[in-house]
């Protein structure tokens, strides 16, 4: 039975006979709009990230399947960019499948870590040392999703669930130097569609180094208007029944126009505020203890909630863990099982922290250190990566890089041990400016350890970094 007055978080409703009184009606149905947006939000960050890559690489001329975006001398905090590293040559590509249909890239041999994500960012193939090629290159044949036709031979093929595709791939320093990945990407790399083998395009590389550029998606009420313009662009097959009722409920739906009026955008722009601020919850204050790397004592933590790509609880048992994809999509880009595997010296492992060893907040204005202990077990390197919490990229300092890499800054000092202790702060300890990554006042911070081919150590956690610890 439902009472004539109920109290709510929502206000007093109020019923005649179980029937809601009008009131009741308006309040009720605000805040079904409410949460079904700030649904939309948490579950469309992945599908707005893919966008706004798509928007800021074509904003700098990357417009044909030829046209790539190159970090010749690694990616530095001008680029907004979500979590990217300071410590691979970066080749990045953009497929529209729906313009160029079936689509060739051509990854030469010795590349490293490369992927191809969908436009919600789903996993399509992974390429390079942890793809089919194993690091001894191949030709790649992405398929539009509404490909029928013969696929040829000679080809690692596969088809994608979107127009839109996203192309991240990675060279590896050697020696700490970026002349042999740049000269691979130049020499060895080739994207064209599929009806141009016979004479393809001259790849054209546009570099991203030192470049300003602007790859988030949006945190305000125009996160909807990035996610319906994917909608309209995708065939209809591209989300499945239950992502595009979340969306249909808001308005947002393939072939109609979206255009909230005035309550809805209110509501829209309360949602989003909502939605946002409980994204970073979720990324940077977890309650779940499916991200703990070494346990409760130790501020690292795994941006993969649970170690599994495809956001499944428990293998599948437990369905879809939302807040797990909007975790990771909200700091991070490049969804691959390589990332959660255990494929010792091949794929990369990643640990992030948020807080010191007391759990506070990380302040730019104070000083903080690591211990890093001797023998980390990357086969590849290893680094420490600064980040801003509101842009989840770079962290602008008077460092371009904010960032330590073994095989880059050999100039670090090693203890006796053998283990190397980073500080973190606005000013270098006297005499530890090689191990120190500056910092901001009246800011936060985070950090991202990687590791590149991970050995048996790090999975089996024999292994791990110090806690963050500020000095006193």
């Amino acid at each position: 039975m439902t009472p004539d007055s109920v109290e709510t978080s929502i206000g007093t409703l109020k019923f005649f006979d179980g029937i809601p009184d009008q009131k009741t009606v308006e309040a009720v149905y605000d805040n079904l709009d409410r949460m079904r947006a700030t649904e939309a939000f948490l579950e469309m960050v992945p599908m707005a990230s893919v966008e706004a890559l798509r928007v800021g690489m074509e904003s700098i001329g990357i417009d044909s399947a030829n046209k790539v975006m190159l970090y010749d001398g690694l990616m530095d905090s001008n680029s907004l960019f979500l979590t990217g590293n300071t410590d691979t040559v970066y080749a990045i590509g953009l497929l529209d499948l729906e313009r160029d249909g079936p689509t060739v890239v051509e990854i030469p041999p010795g590349a490293g870590p490369g992927t191809v994500n969908d436009a919600y960012f789903r996993f399509v193939i992974d390429m390079g040392a942890p793809g089919p090629d194993r690091g001894k290159g191949g030709n790649y044949l992405i398929l539009p999703p509404d490909y029928d036709g013969v696929v040829p031979d000679g080809y690692f093929a596969v088809k994608s669930t979107s127009y839109i595709n996203w192309l991240p791939l990675r060279g590896l320093l050697q020696d700490g130097k970026t002349d042999a990945p740049n000269k691979m990407w130049k020499e060895g790399l080739k994207i064209y569609p599929l009806s141009q083998k016979d004479n393809p395009p001259k790849m054209e590389f546009i570099s991203g180094t030192g470049m300003v550029v602007n790859t988030v998606h949006a945190n305000d009420e125009t996160f909807f208007e990035e996610v319906n313009d994917v909608i309209q662009r995708e065939p209809l097959s591209f989300l499945d029944d239950e992502l595009r009722g979340t969306l249909g409920s808001i308005g947002i739906e393939k072939g109609k126009p979206f255009n909230p009026d005035a309550r809805m955008k209110s509501i829209l722009k309360d949602a989003v505020a909502i939605a946002n601020a409980t994204a970073r919850a979720i990324s940077f204050r977890s309650r779940s203890d499916g991200v703990r790397i070494f346990g409760e004592d130790s501020v690292w933590y795994s941006g993969f909630d649970g170690f599994n790509y495809l956001w499944l609880r428990s293998d599948g048992a437990g369905g879809r863990n939302k807040d797990a994809r909007t975790m990771f999509y909200y700091i991070a880009t490049v969804n691959t099982p390589a990332m959660v595997l255990e494929l010792p010296g091949i794929g990369s492992q990643y640990a992030l922290a948020a807080s010191d060893s007391k759990g506070r907040d990380l302040d730019g204005a104070k000083t903080y250190k690591v211990n890093i202990p001797a023998n980390v077990p990357a086969k590849n390197f290893w680094s420490v990566v600064v980040y801003d919490p509101q842009t989840r990229s770079m962290l602008q300092t008077g460092q371009p890089y904010p960032s330590k890499n073994d095989q880059r800054d050999r100039d670090m000092i090693v203890n006796g041990d053998g283990s190397i202790t980073l500080w973190f702060g606005p000013e270098a300890p006297k005499g530890q400016e090689a191990n120190w990554i500056q910092t901001v006042p009246n800011k936060s911070w985070f950090t991202i350890l990687r590791l590149y081919g991970p050995l048996e150590p790090w999975f089996k956690r024999e292994w791990k970094p110090g806690n963050i610890e500020l000095v006193e």
